[in-house]
Formats: C-alpha cells, structure tokens, sequence
C-alpha cells in the first residue's frame, strides 16, 4: 500500500465450519493483527439456516477479565449464565456479559425456535477490560434496539451500539473508552468516519465497502486504519453495504488469551484453567453439561 493509504492492514478471516455447514469467520485475532483498542475477539456467526429440530448449541463455558459482546443481524440465541440470568436476544439487541473474577455462560437456540427450524446471523466480540476492573463483579445486561442511538442522514443510519461515536453515547454498561457502531449505507450514500480514536476499523458485514483510493472491500473483511485515519465510506455496486465500525484507546498494558480467558498475566489465567479443571466456577442454573478445558492449550499468547 502506498504512503497516502489509510489501512494498516486487511485481515481476511478463514472461514471454519462448526458442523452442519454452520460457519464462522474470525477476524480478531489474527496473525496480523491481535487487536484493535480494546477489542481482542471477533467472531462472525453464519449466516446460516439450520434445519428443523437443529440450532446452536453452545454448551456452558467460562470466562475471566473480559466483556462479551453479541449482536445479531438475524435469528436469535437465548444467553444463560451463573448470574441466573435468562435473556433471548434478537437482531438490534445487545448482550453485554463482564465477566470480571469469572462468570459461566451458554448460548443455545431456544426449543420453540427448533421445530420449524431458524437462521443465525451475527457478531461476538471479546473485549478486554482495563487492570483496575478485570477482577470487578460479574454482570450481565441486555439493551434492546430502541434504547441504542440511531444518526441518520442522506442515505446512511449508524446505531450506536456500545460506547460513543458521532456525538452520541450507547446506554450499554461499558468500563473503558470504546466504539461499536453498525453502519448502513444505501447506494449512492457516503459517509465520513473520523478519527475520533487511537485505534479504529471497520468490519464488512453485507455489500461491497468503497474506500476511494484504498479500493473495494467484499463482505467478511476486517480493515484496520492507520492512527489518525480518517475515511469517507460508501456503498459500491449500486446495493446497500452494511459496515460495523469498532475501537477504541489503547490497552493499558498487554494482555495473554488462552481458550476462554483473557487477562493482563499468565499467572490469572492458569489460576483460571486448574479453576475450571476443578469445576470451582460458579455453575449455571438449568444446564447440567459443560466444555471441558481443552486437553492442549499450549501458552497463552501475549497481546499485541
């Protein structure tokens, strides 16, 4: 890229299959890239239909030190945790779960979904949280689409949906200065992203992004910018794009992720493995199965 470009870096996620041709794309992280302010995971669920009498079925876990953020374009996942929380969520809506000292978690498709079968399509994120908050109480909140803040104008709708970003404030529960925002633009609309943040990128969810002189970018690309970069966005193709912009400050030291757990030592999160080995988290009300802790996990690797 020449010297005018505004990208660092454009990770193309490889694409899993999970089972039952159900994909996932994950952008964050990356070998070339780790993170992107506070955001260290970002996962792209489907979009995928499962048949009728399948769904998702994601089976207790633990988290530490983290926030996980899910947001989803269409379906829905009923979220479970070992705060006794029992929360369906729906396209628009946002999951917000800190994890802080430790919290256990499932997602599963509901059973009244199952009969006639669903389709799932969505974002999960891991972000970290600062030193002085990783080991705060564990909570769980749900922020339903009409209370996010919507900007619109000349063909563009931007729904903030954590942190702040063009003037405006999510209501969800964030612990650090951040941005998550979902992006539509209709053709022929153009936007301009500022620099609002140290760190910033945008992820293309459906549609073709036009970046001017950086090119066209195809759906299921991460494009991270440069520090101090400040790109106009617009639809390409005649058809709408949808984008979802994330960021945020840098950490406040590097961070180790293993499995499930993200912390600022290796020391927190080998505490948290012989935790989980020795089933000492809190468990979840109504599940009686779990993910066992993965027989290799190798050293957690170090952020960023």
């Amino acid at each position: 890229m020449d010297n005018e470009s505004a990208l660092e870096v454009v990770v193309v996620p490889p694409v899993h299959d999970l089972g039952d041709q159900f994909k996932v794309r994950r952008a964050l992280p990356s070998r070339d890239k780790r993170m992107v302010g506070p955001f260290v995971f970002l996962d792209q669920m489907g979009p995928h239909v499962f048949q009728p009498g399948r769904g998702l079925d994601v089976r207790p876990h633990p988290h530490i030190c983290l926030a996980t953020v899910t947001y989803l374009f269409e379906g829905e996942i009923l979220h479970r945790d070992s705060l006794g929380s029992v929360q369906p969520i729906r396209p628009g809506e946002v999951n917000w779960m800190t994890a802080g000292r430790g919290i256990v978690h499932s997602e599963r498709t509901g059973q009244e979904l199952r009969g006639a079968g669903s389709s799932l399509f969505g974002l999960q994120c891991w972000v970290a949280l600062p030193r002085q908050h990783e080991e705060t109480a564990p909570t769980f909140s749900h922020t339903g689409a009409h209370e996010l803040p919507l900007v619109e104008g000349e063909g563009a709708s931007a729904r903030i949906v954590a942190g702040s970003f063009f003037g405006q404030r999510s209501p969800v529960p964030t612990l650090s200065d951040m941005f998550y925002v979902d992006l539509n633009l209709q053709p022929g609309a153009r936007i301009a992203m500022p620099a609002e943040y140290s760190e910033q990128a945008l992820y293309v969810v459906e549609g073709e992004l036009d970046l001017g002189r950086d090119g066209v970018f195809a759906a299921g690309q991460l494009l991270v910018l440069k520090p101090k970069a400040a790109v106009t966005l617009a639809a390409h193709g005649g058809k709408p794009a949808r984008v979802m912009l994330l960021g945020g400050e840098p950490m406040d030291g590097p961070r180790y992720l293993s499995w499930n757990f993200v912390a600022s030592s290796e020391e927190r999160i080998e505490q948290a493995r012989e935790d989980w080995r020795k089933m000492a988290f809190p468990s979840v009300p109504g599940e009686t199965e779990f993910i066992p802790l993965p027989e290799t996990v190798g050293r957690p690797v170090r952020y960023p």
